[in-house]
């Protein structure tokens, strides 16, 4: 099915003669009545509308199109005629398509003249099973349209099982077999992989076109996550590749050039937190009753892998249900102890705020929220954890104090410090972790951990922030530690760098000093340990 042919089913129902499209404008309809309208909320960049032309051009005329920049022809889609322009103006191509009506019916083809009475032809009839196909290979090379039920079938866009492509087949096994984390496939550039945290280009793949992505998107997004992305120019969605065992978190996305996608390596297996290095205060975080616990940290530092470590603990050792709400749905827990639902927001439920909202009345004793992104989402994650609920999610911080501020000011001033009494009484433990080169390849990850003692939770009600790190110091029987400590400790293990560690600490002067302190003699001019 060709992407245009989604702007023209609109162009005969909503009474229109003439469709135009041109770089950086919506498309529009000149309407039979009079006036225009526009079909999409967005402009189309240019490399789209030109994707679009050279979609419809016939074979015999790509030759000229090339060459010239224009081409006129006639195209039948869903039983209409059209008249189409295709012209090129400084490398922007635009689309003018004026509407002629009803397709004429083509003459059926002659039947075959009955063979002569012979009696070595009576057996050459088991040979025309052919004429059936005919009309589906004729019918394209008449018209150069496409149908849509056979377009959709055979991308498999209407069901719920995976989704394939054989250019990205060898692109996820490429992906696997070099122990990549991260995809990137962008216009005009070959393809990508971020292997132990650095950007690598796949070898065995040039270049990638415009068009060759965009048929490969398609192939893999299901019906409604593909009309999002041509509404939108944005989509995410998880997608199973079950050749190489893993899930893949999908971003689809268009910039100054054309389309593009990022995958990101979800492993079917759960991961094994004692591997993960999650410390023993942390795991225990699965047994408790009530509370809220966050995992915080920059894009890509592990926090979804972290809170799958711990959900699945909680999972194995208890007898509960378990609700999810992401956006996608990444790790996949089967029932072990628990009854575990999972829902994913915009196939699922609306958003993260309607999804939590209902979970009130759903019976669930964890709730896990893939992402704190507003104030009501935290506002009744808040109310959730303080009516008895154990609730854990996600907050795109660089510090577990940082955590604190971010959710109180988050709110009104006026409603600041009943929210304090709120995270004072709910909040149990905020775990911030950044992910590292590991000496010697892959990567691991830092956690600083904040348990809420009653110390620490009474500087919360008074909003004593700035004294919290000194009570995580002297209050390290109840597991605390700061993200320094943390660094200097995989410092001191020969897990990673001292530079790297200084890369990513969010405290670089009282980094050297807990350096010094530690007898690591770290040159920062020189980025090296010395001797």
């Amino acid at each position: 099915m060709a992407q245009l042919d989604k702007l023209l089913s609109h162009l005969v129902p909503k009474g229109g003669v003439r469709l135009r499209l041109q770089a950086d404008r919506k498309p529009w309809l000149e309407l039979r009545a009079g006036g225009t309208l526009d079909l999409l909320p967005n402009p189309l960049p240019g490399v789209m509308v030109d994707v679009l032309a050279a979609d419809v051009v016939p074979p015999e005329l790509k030759e000229t199109w090339q060459k010239d920049g224009e081409v006129k022809f006639e195209y039948e889609f869903g039983g209409y005629a059209f008249r189409m322009h295709l012209s090129r103006y400084k490398d922007n191509a635009q689309i003018d398509v004026e509407h002629l009506g009803p397709a004429r019916p083509r003459p059926a083809a002659p039947a075959p003249a009955p063979a002569p009475a012979a009696p070595k032809a009576a057996p050459e009839p088991k040979a025309q099973p052919e004429p059936k196909a005919a009309p589906a290979h004729v019918e394209p090379k008449a018209t150069h349209g496409h149908a849509h039920p056979k377009s959709e079938a055979r991308h498999g866009r209407d069901t719920e099982g995976p989704r394939s492509h054989p250019l990205a087949e060898r692109l996820f096994t490429a992906l696997l077999a070099q122990q990549g984390s991260d995809l990137h496939c962008t216009s005009h550039e070959p393809p990508l992989a971020r292997i132990h945290g650095d950007m690598k280009e796949l070898e065995g793949f040039g270049p990638m076109t415009p068009a060759a992505l965009l048929e490969m998107m398609e192939a893999l997004a299901s019906r409604a996550m593909w009309e999002r992305y041509q509404e939108r120019f944005d989509a995410d969605f998880a997608h199973a590749f079950e050749a190489g065992g893993c899930r893949l978190r999908v971003n689809y996305f268009r910039d100054r050039v054309g389309p593009a996608f990022v995958c990101r390596v979800i492993p079917n297996q759960i991961p094994d937190p004692d591997k993960l290095g999650i410390p023993e205060p942390v795991k225990r975080l699965a047994n408790l009753a009530k509370g809220l616990v966050l995992v915080t940290g920059p894009t890509g530092s592990g926090k979804s892998t972290t809170l799958a470590a711990i959900l699945d603990l909680a999972n194995q050792k208890r007898k509960d249900h378990i609700l999810t709400i992401e956006d996608p749905i990444e790790f996949v827990h089967p029932r072990k102890g628990c009854l575990v639902n999972q829902r994913e927001v915009g196939t699922h439920t609306e958003s993260f705020k309607t999804g939590l909202r209902a979970a009130l009345r759903e019976d669930p004793d964890i709730v896990l929220v893939g992402e704190m992104r507003d104030l009501e989402t935290i506002a009744i994650a808040l109310e959730t954890a303080v009516t008895g609920h154990l609730v854990f999610g996600t907050l795109h911080t660089s510090s577990a104090i940082g955590t604190i501020d971010r959710i109180v000011d988050q709110f009104p001033s006026d409603r600041q410090q009943q929210i304090r009494v709120m995270l004072a009484d709910a909040l149990k433990c905020v775990v911030s972790q950044t992910l590292l080169k590991k000496i010697g390849g892959g990567r691991i990850a830092a956690l600083e951990t904040l348990f809420i003692s009653p110390a620490i939770a009474n500087l919360i009600r008074e909003g004593k922030n700035f004294q919290i790190p000194s009570a995580m110091q002297t209050g390290r029987s109840y597991g605390q530690r700061l993200m320094n400590d943390a660094l200097v400790e995989l410092i001191q293990a020969k897990k990673v760098e001292p530079m790297e560690a200084y890369l990513k600490c969010p405290d670089k002067e009282s980094f050297i000093a807990a350096c010094k302190r530690a007898g690591i003699p770290f040159d920062l001019r020189l980025g090296e340990v010395d001797g």
